[in-house]
């Protein structure tokens, strides 16, 4: 069979059929009388061979390897294959990724474009200083996808570029809420509190508010912190209990509590954080650390049910407790 021929059946150009000759890959078994390469039938097994192991991703170099050692072993090269491959596909998935964010940016000339594709190359550092560099030198004109300040908010472990991020991306409207709401419902501990922290910020914004009142039972405390301070602040009376609990835990307590007397000057809200605060100052095993921060927030409630609950616990046997108690009932009735 002659190389035209063979060509034309195998697919593979009558030019690469030559390179294959001269490197030794598939060689014609005969010539014609004229001189002109003719291929066996074998000849052609070995072509569809040759073609079998690059459509894998092999170097003509490495077929050579393949097809002249008859002791080669697959194993090794095709798990180097496989990890090129990933390789190759993280690169372009990062690229699409790229041009996408470019893309929802609308850029209105080169400037925009390249003013995105800094502040990726930024955010993309190694150097915590250089990602926030990045973010505060981004100029306001220069437009900027949130999902792209989303997705780098989510990924970020410093927590001052974090802050940073934050702020950029409060900047940017609610276009970023989408991807934050799904991180805090269904990421790993680390990027749902990421999400939670980010989300914070925009509680204003209805489906935030949604997700943050979801995060308040998440099995997390760095998930339901956050949002129940965040939510608090917008009057959201079912942060109540982790309010509470972060009293009791000594995490951001005083906000907490500031927040909490907030809420409680609402009639329907006091009761409820009284009794919460009331309940924890007695339960059993409670330390004096502990309810000496729960008084704290009490006396910052409004109503005559915090001068009793101080009443009793100035006649309670810890006696640290029983001084405190009767200073803050002093201190009650010095305000009124």
């Amino acid at each position: 069979m002659l190389i035209g021929e063979v060509a034309r059946r195998s697919g593979v150009s009558a030019r690469m059929l030559r390179h294959y000759d001269a490197l030794g890959l598939v060689r014609p078994t005969g010539r014609t009388v004229g001189g002109y390469r003719e291929y066996s039938a074998e000849d052609v097994r070995r072509i569809f061979h040759v073609e079998s192991l690059r459509s894998l991703g092999l170097s003509l170099q490495q077929v050579a390897q393949a097809l002249r050692d008859p002791d080669f072993t697959p194993a090794a090269l095709v798990g180097d294959l496989v990890r090129w491959t990933q390789e190759r596909l993280d690169r372009e998935r990062e690229l699409l990724e790229r041009l996408r964010a470019i893309d929802a940016s609308a850029p209105a000339d080169w400037q925009d474009v390249l003013g995105v594709v800094a502040l990726l190359h930024g955010l993309d550092s190694p150097d915590a200083a250089r990602r926030q560099q990045a973010v505060l030198a981004r100029q306001d004109d220069v437009p900027v996808p949130a999902e792209v300040l989303a997705k780098a908010v989510l990924a970020e472990p410093d927590p001052v570029v974090s802050g940073a991020l934050r702020w950029a991306l409060a900047r940017a409207g609610d276009a970023g809420v989408s991807a934050l709401t799904a991180a805090v419902r269904e990421g790993e501990p680390a990027v749902r509190r990421r999400a939670a922290r980010a989300l914070a910020d925009l509680a204003e914004v209805p489906e935030a508010a949604a997700a943050l009142r979801e995060a308040l039972a998440d099995p997390d405390p760095g998930v339901r912190r956050p949002a129940a301070l965040a939510l608090g602040r917008q009057g959201e009376t079912a942060a109540v209990p982790v309010l509470v609990a972060m009293v009791v835990d000594g995490v951001n307590d005083v906000e907490a509590a500031d927040i909490l007397g907030a809420l409680s000057e609402d009639p329907a809200c006091a009761a409820r954080v009284l009794t919460a605060l009331t309940g924890e100052l007695t339960a059993p095993g409670a330390d004096s650390a502990t309810r000496v921060r729960l008084m704290q927030a009490l006396v910052e409630l409004p109503g005559p049910g915090v001068r009793e609950v101080l009443d009793r616990l100035s006649r309670d046997d810890d006696h640290a407790v029983a001084r405190v108690a009767a200073a803050f009932a002093g201190l009650l009735d010095e305000r009124s």
